[in-house]
């Protein structure tokens, strides 16, 4: 295959790339390991593409080496989750526990990443990167984690599904019912999000989340919250929950994180900021965490602080510092 060619394969792989990283995403529960996971399949789908005889769409082929590649890479024990998952929700004053390595922590995703140019399709795909969407899937095994992508999410019929996967249509449907039994029992039904909220109530919410963060009002915050409001910071495996949890760890532990600034960023099709707090130098911010907020019921449901800047603000395209 001459250089023109392999640009042309390549160049038809690429407007799938972002559906691909969102599909691969869910599997996973990285943004790092879906862009690994989608160039590895571009990679395999441009030394095949001579067997490719188009007996399936380009899309579904590509969908079915991605698969294929994400179960691969999930052949280890370990699924990703949210502190929450993990153990009931801690004091507030209880002193920060060790960091857990990255592999055992959800992480969020850029919009960038995950969502195209219609805005439509990604809307239909907001509910299912949410967070608490995204580590309820970790709970199922891979093939049936694949099966319930392709057929719930992305609408795959039964046939397709087996074909990528390389099972029959039959057990197809045994683990798609698997699938679904298991995500009742950790209670993934989709809450009223931002749908229940237009774009300018929405917009006064995350407007009144950051007066309120900078000026480190936590009364005013609180009360921007749902009663069971829960704040997570990974890797800390700690959680609180509740309006009082939340305010006592702010003055306390987090207090910190006084005097913050907060850049807007998209995340999971969720608010999102890069999080700055004061530096040594007067007048510089220097990265805290990358802040994901989840919406229910018209108020803020989730306080999630994503604490590995050093990855995660490259990834959002954000600098290692904030001046005024």
């Amino acid at each position: 295959m001459n250089i023109a060619a392999n640009d042309e394969v390549l160049a038809r792989f690429e407007p799938h790339r972002r559906e691909l990283c969102a599909y691969a995403y869910r599997m996973l529960g990285s943004s790092f390991e879906a862009e690994d996971a989608v160039q590895d399949a571009f990679t395999r789908a441009w030394k095949s593409y001579g067997s490719f005889e188009g007996r399936s769409s380009l899309r579904s082929w590509l969908y079915k080496i991605t698969t294929n590649v994400c179960l691969d890479m999930l052949k280890g024990p370990q699924r990703r989750a949210r502190p929450m998952d993990l153990a009931p929700a801690s004091d507030a004053g209880s002193p920060l526990p060790a960091p857990e390595p990255d592999y055992m922590w959800v992480e969020p995703i850029p919009d960038a990443l995950a969502f195209g140019a219609d805005p439509a399709a990604a809307a239909e795909a907001k509910d299912t990167l949410r967070l608490a969407f995204v580590a309820a899937v970790q709970h199922l095994p891979a093939k049936q984690r694949a099966v319930m992508l392709m057929r719930e999410v992305l609408r795959f019929s039964a046939a397709e599904t087996a074909e990528a996967l390389q099972l029959s249509p039959a057990s197809v449907n045994s683990a798609l019912q698997r699938a679904k039994a298991t995500m009742e029992k950790v209670h993934t039904e989709p809450k009223p999000g931002s749908a229940d909220l237009d774009d300018a109530e929405l917009r006064k919410l995350v407007d009144g989340y950051v007066s309120a963060f900078e000026a480190f009002d936590m009364d005013a915050l609180t009360a921007l919250c749902t009663q069971d409001v829960a704040l997570s910071m990974p890797p800390f495996p700690l959680w609180v929950q509740g309006h009082a949890g939340v305010a006592e760890f702010m003055l306390g532990t987090g207090s910190a994180c006084r005097d913050s600034r907060l850049v807007p960023v998209g995340a999971n099709g969720l608010p999102a900021f890069g999080h700055y707090k004061p530096g040594d130098e007067p007048g510089v911010w220097t990265p805290w965490s990358i802040t994901v907020l989840e919406i229910a019921d018209g108020k803020i449901a989730g306080l999630n602080y994503f604490l590995d800047t050093d990855k995660l603000f490259p990834l959002f395209g954000l600098p290692n510092e904030y001046r005024e």
